[in-house]
């Protein structure tokens, strides 16, 4: 009889502790149903590209129209920006169906951000380069070509670019460091170039802001870029970037710098005209490279 009534009262005790809890575990799934939606690219192909802990890190690909099994196409990578903060792959995902209706393989990656994960920029560093060497070793199955892979971002995610490039010293722990992360070329809108005094995060990063600091560490053979900046950008001053693309000069490097007047930091967001032009004057840089074809009616 004991057993039978400890039995009528737990069970009904634990429907109302479950009713209660409802909207608890309601709101936390839709939490995470819309944190996966900024981590992907709607109508992408989705691979988990690295699993820190509990987290699983994704690639968004974007593949040609016209894609083939058994051909190789270049390849162009975006990192969102946001401050090592916040931020949504889903920022570039017109400029990933551009270029991959101009022929290249496509790809957004997720990374670690301190509202998500409680991380610091220099996991999110750690990040990217993992995204690149993935990048790399799966460049054959993915139909992607190794010397034409162009690493692209803005903000923060410019700053990934460049990290991927020139921040040697800074990857995950036991990761296979013989697989490079340097790409072959960089295309940087408004990018953090420098983490020192007068750049962006110097207060956050303190004694190792150097270490983040991609102007610190240009030398020659830095992949060849393209710049786009704001002149009233006050979150990355042009001023840094006038300075990266000198530095990078001075090394015998290629820099492209285009500036617009009047514009502040992420004016490429939320401008179509000048997106569009900036669209334009990148897919005119990998046409020099070699790495599009010539657009119709073009020389």
């Amino acid at each position: 009889m004991k057993k039978a009534i400890n039995r009528w009262f737990v069970y009904p005790f634990g429907l109302v502790i479950l009713w209660l809890l409802r909207p608890c575990i309601t709101s936390a799934q839709s939490r995470d149903t819309g944190q996966l939606a900024q981590r992907v690219l709607p109508g992408a192909q989705v691979e988990i590209y690295k699993r820190v802990g509990l987290t699983d890190l994704r690639a968004s690909i974007v593949y040609p129209p016209d894609y083939q099994s058994g051909k190789t196409y270049p390849a162009i990578v975006f990192f969102f920006g946001g401050g090592w903060i916040r931020g949504s792959v889903t920022q570039f995902e017109n400029a990933c169906r551009y270029f991959a209706n101009r022929g290249m393989i496509a790809v957004a990656f997720d990374y670690r951000v301190s509202s998500r994960h409680k991380t610091t920029p220099f996991e999110a560093v750690q990040d990217a380069r993992s995204a690149m060497r993935w990048v790399r070793k799966n460049a054959s199955r993915l139909g992607i070509q190794s010397d034409r892979i162009v690493a692209s971002g803005g903000s923060a995610g410019g700053h990934l670019a460049l990290a991927t490039a020139l921040l040697d010293r800074i990857n995950e722990p036991g990761e296979d460091t013989s697989v490079s992360t340097k790409p072959n070329a960089l295309v940087l809108f408004n990018p953090v170039t420098k983490t020192t005094a007068g750049g962006y995060g110097y207060e956050r990063l303190g004694d190792r802001a150097e270490d983040l600091s991609p102007v610190a560490h240009v030398q020659p053979g830095t992949p060849p870029a393209i710049v786009f900046h704001g002149e009233a950008d006050t979150t990355v001053p042009i001023q840094n970037a006038e300075e990266f693309c000198e530095r990078m000069k001075a090394a015998g490097n290629l820099c492209e710098l285009h500036r617009f007047a009047g514009q502040k930091h992420g004016f490429f967001n939320n401008n179509p005209e000048l997106n569009k032009q900036i669209i334009g004057l990148t897919d005119q840089f990998l046409t020099r490279l070699g790495y599009l074809k010539p657009l119709p009616n073009t020389k």
